[in-house]
């Protein structure tokens, strides 16, 4: 599993959560590396481009999330 593909579970739930709006975010980002795991890949990535994401911490706790249940 990627982190993509985690994302997605999330997406129709309430646009209030800063967790669906990311999802929602990289569901519409046609650039978002969406086959990768790779941590450094996807922080970088998002530290550029990820406007959607409302703080890398955000992200640093999905992850863990992430790799705890995949």
């Amino acid at each position: 599993m990627n982190l993509y593909r985690y994302l997605l579970r999330f997406r129709h739930g309430c646009e209030e959560d800063p967790i669906v709006r990311f999802a929602n975010g990289a569901y519409d980002d046609h650039s978002f590396p969406k086959g990768s795991a790779d941590y450094e890949e996807l922080s970088g990535y998002l530290e550029v481009h990820g406007d959607y994401l409302e703080s890398m911490v955000l992200f640093d706790e999905l992850w863990e999330q992430f790799l705890h249940e995949a």
